[in-house]
């Protein structure tokens, strides 16, 4: 396990900004130990919360710009969804969010090898046509992410020491 550090000066300055930047001083403190890109080695220094983080944040850049179908075709959907991801969220007591990747594993499952061909970006395009089963999880998903969010921060501000190590100056 590497040990993540965040300096208290730059955890006090972000939490100032707001939840968002809260919870992104973790995020990159986190992926200056493993890497942006998600691969066994890098999950492998970290815990289970540090996982559940990074997969949040990847979640969330996904389905915020593409939605379920830019997160799948991207790669992402088999850590959400082949994790334990929905049961960390119910841990970190985000039930809505839970619910929801619960109820869009199903679909994910179904048409997983479609979505993640390789294609042109207007062959991916129009993937939001062909897989509209997921724009109600999308629409849940935007509506409900920075309530989400929130909660996310103040998990990880109650379990500081689950996420990193913070040092004072």
């Amino acid at each position: 396990m590497k040990e993540i550090t965040i300096q208290e000066n730059q955890l006090i300055e972000a939490a100032n900004e707001g939840m968002d930047a809260f919870v992104d001083v973790f995020v990159r403190a986190i992926q200056a130990v493993t890497g942006e890109e998600i691969s066994a080695d890098g999950l492998s220094a970290l815990n289970a919360h540090q996982v559940t983080l990074i997969a949040y944040h990847h979640l969330r850049e996904e389905v915020m710009d593409g939605g379920f179908v830019q997160l799948i075709h991207n790669g992402y959907g088999d850590f959400i969804f082949f994790n334990p991801f929905a049961k960390m969220m119910r841990i970190w007591g985000i039930d809505g969010l839970a619910a929801l990747i619960n109820k869009s594993r199903k679909p994910f499952l179904k048409y997983r090898d479609e979505i993640m061909q390789e294609c042109s970006n207007e062959e991916f395009m129009a993937m939001f046509e062909k897989y509209p089963v997921f724009d109600d999880f999308d629409d849940s998903f935007v509506e409900n992410e920075e309530e989400w969010t929130e909660s996310v921060a103040h998990y990880i501000d109650e379990h500081i020491d689950d996420f990193a190590k913070i040092e004072h100056e």
